[in-house]
């Protein structure tokens, strides 16, 4: 992992969403060094489902050997930025490094995005990245080596990082624009770059969007704070770059990555809107999953699969027949006591038609058509990349990434499918 230098020692860092994730881990970096962090985030009481406060991150850079400030932030409020940025600079003397890593999330499409979730997330990915910069950039003029670092992708415009969450795409878009603006306007002044992840980071938004199984497919947020790190002790005349976390560390000599990873040797997710298509992903999870198939921590994908033919013969309606009857033979009410959902899948394909999985009432019930009542969540796919997901050679979350998979209703149902399937492997075994 990438050593401390001292580089940043005295410098002051504006954190937006520096309270937990990949903000308090560059914080916590930054903090090493003997540098002043304003944490600038929303969470002042604890939250019931995410950890932290803004206070226990100021008391965790003040330990690590940093100065801190918390601030109550929420950075679509000009008057809440404006005041922040006043008392950090009255405490500590001006403002040297703005990291924007406030952001909100919604993997919906357009029908299935409510308004208010449209309107969040421009409000804090796209104004409050802009307005954040707008307020502080005065302050950073007047540092010696001034840097804004947005937690942005490249800007990719392969239509299939729109298509399945149109309103995401365009707020994060407009957090790499910003980059790529105030980049040019502010050419020998101020170092503007941004800086995404080649893979998921385990965050409490990644185990809420991706259930406890996520976790073992991420990199920690230290790899995000080493390549900040990185970056922000580059002269301010390294500007206007779209960087990736590992390319980053591999021109500091970093050669070994397993030091960052949750579970070492395990397949890693790729993340969003980098170059490779999602399919040619999908498909190297799925042939890392084969040829690691005899190592469990080797497997890429859900470790549910359906019994073999010996102790299961195929049933004669066919495959996605014989895929229900393993499902029937494996729910219970524990199952349905912690999904409380009900699902349809409307196949295509060769082995089209319309199936439910009815995990909200009993012990729970599987069938051909659709549900008695509305379904929680309708799920569309090709029966073959059904049957893929179900024996475990297809994630469902590689699946709606790559487009394979769209999802109408409830995102947080859905997204309960990959959990389920883990608890579907433990009650058969």
């Amino acid at each position: 992992m990438l050593p401390n230098t001292g580089k940043l020692a005295g410098c002051t860092l504006f954190i937006t969403g520096g309270s937990r994730g990949i903000g308090k881990a560059i914080a916590l970096k930054a903090a090493r060094d003997g540098a002043n962090i304003v944490i600038a985030a929303k969470t002042a009481s604890p939250h019931p489902k995410l950890p932290g406060t803004i206070y226990t991150a100021a008391q965790e850079v003040e330990a690590a050997g940093g100065k801190a400030l918390a601030c109550v932030v929420d950075i679509r409020d000009e008057q809440q930025i404006g005041e922040a940025v006043e008392k950090a600079v009255s405490k500590f003397g001006g403002i040297d490094v703005l990291v924007n890593n406030a952001s909100a999330i919604s993997l919906t499409g357009t029908l299935e995005t409510p308004m208010k979730k449209v309107d969040l997330m421009l409000g804090v990915n796209l104004r409050g990245t802009y307005l954040t910069s707008k307020l502080v950039i005065p302050h950073l003029l007047k540092s010696h080596n001034p840097h804004i670092l947005n937690l942005a992708p490249p800007l990719n415009l392969n239509p299939v990082w729109f298509k399945n969450h149109t309103a995401y795409t365009m707020a994060k878009y407009g957090m790499s624009m910003c980059v790529l603006g105030m980049a040019e306007e502010f050419k020998g002044q101020i170092a503007v770059n941004a800086l995404w992840p080649r893979t998921a980071i385990q965050t409490a938004a990644m185990d809420m969007l991706g259930g406890d199984g996520i976790g073992k497919q991420c990199r920690t947020a230290d790899i995000m704070a080493d390549a900040a790190y990185a970056v922000l002790s580059q002269p301010k005349d390294y500007t206007g770059q779209f960087l990736v976390d590992e390319d980053v560390l591999k021109k500091e000599g970093i050669r070994d990555f397993d030091p960052y990873a949750v579970q070492k040797g395990h397949p890693l997710l790729p993340d969003f809107f980098l170059d490779e298509a999602p399919d040619d992903l999908v498909e190297k999870m799925e042939e890392h999953g084969k040829t690691n198939k005899m190592c469990t921590v080797g497997r890429a994908t859900p470790a549910f699969k359906p019994p073999s033919s010996s102790s299961a013969p195929p049933s004669a309606g066919g495959p996605i027949e014989s895929t229900f009857e393993v499902i029937k033979g494996v729910i219970n009410e524990d199952v349905v006591k912690s999904t409380q959902g009900i699902y349809q899948f409307d196949l295509s394909g060769e082995h089209a038609g319309v199936w439910f999985l009815d995990l909200k009432s009993g012990a729970g019930s599987v069938g051909h058509g659709e549900p008695s009542v509305k379904a929680d969540v309708i799920m569309k796919m090709d029966s073959s990349d059904f049957s893929k997901m179900f024996a475990g050679k297809l994630k469902p979350t590689m699946a709606f990434m790559s487009g394979k998979l769209r999802i109408k209703g409830d995102m947080t149902m859905a997204i309960k499918l990959e959990k389920l399937m883990g608890r579907m492997n433990k009650a058969k075994l």
